[in-house]
C-alpha cells in the first residue's frame, strides 16, 4: 500500500458496541438501554432528537476516551451518560471514520462529523468538563439503513462506493 488514500480505508479490526443510552425528553437524564431501533427518517426511536437533523440521528463516542476525560475531570471513572451521547464505541477509531459507513447489526450509519461539547458538559462533570471534552466528544451520524443496534455488536466499516 503505497497511497496514503489506501490506507484511510484500513482498519486492524471491528469495534463493539459497549453502552447504549437514549433522551427520552430533553434534559432530563440519560436512560440506558441494551438496544436501539434507528430508522432512516426518524433517528433513534423513542429519543427526544427523533426525527430532527438528518446529520445527527446518532451520536457516539469513543470508550477509549472516557478514561481520559474521567481523569482531566479528577474522577476515577466516567458514566457514559454523564456526556449525553447515544453510543459507546469500543477498539476502533472514531474520528477516522467521518464521511466513512459502518454497519451494526442491520444497521448502516454515515459517520457525519464530530460531536462537539456543549455548555451542559460544565455542569455535568463539574468546572473544566466543556474543556475536557473538547477533542474527545465523538462523533455524530445519519441512518443510511434501519435496523437494530445492540451493546456487544460488531463495528464493521463497509468498503467506499466506488
Amino acid at each position: 500500500m503505497d497511497n496514503i488514500n489506501d490506507l484511510f480505508n484500513v482498519f486492524p479490526r471491528p469495534g463493539r458496541i459497549e453502552w447504549i443510552g437514549i433522551r427520552p425528553v430533553r434534559r432530563e437524564p440519560v436512560t440506558v438501554v441494551d438496544s436501539i431501533d434507528v430508522t432512516e427518517k426518524k433517528g433513534i426511536l423513542g429519543d427526544h432528537y427523533s426525527g430532527q437533523s438528518g446529520n445527527r440521528h446518532v451520536t457516539l463516542i469513543q470508550a477509549e476516551h472516557l478514561p481520559v476525560v474521567a481523569a482531566l475531570t479528577g474522577r476515577d471513572v466516567l458514566d457514559p451518560a454523564l456526556v449525553r451521547r447515544n453510543i459507546v464505541v469500543s477498539g476502533i477509531n472514531l474520528l477516522a471514520l467521518k464521511d466513512k459507513e459502518i454497519q451494526i447489526g442491520d444497521a448502516v450509519l454515515h459517520i457525519t462529523g464530530q460531536c462537539h461539547p456543549c455548555s451542559k458538559m460544565e455542569t455535568a462533570l463539574g468546572a473544566g468538563g466543556y474543556n475536557a471534552m473538547r477533542g474527545h466528544g465523538g462523533m455524530t451520524a445519519r441512518v443510511v439503513q434501519g435496523g437494530t443496534i445492540r451493546i456487544g455488536a460488531e463495528v464493521v466499516v463497509l468498503p467506499p462506493n466506488g
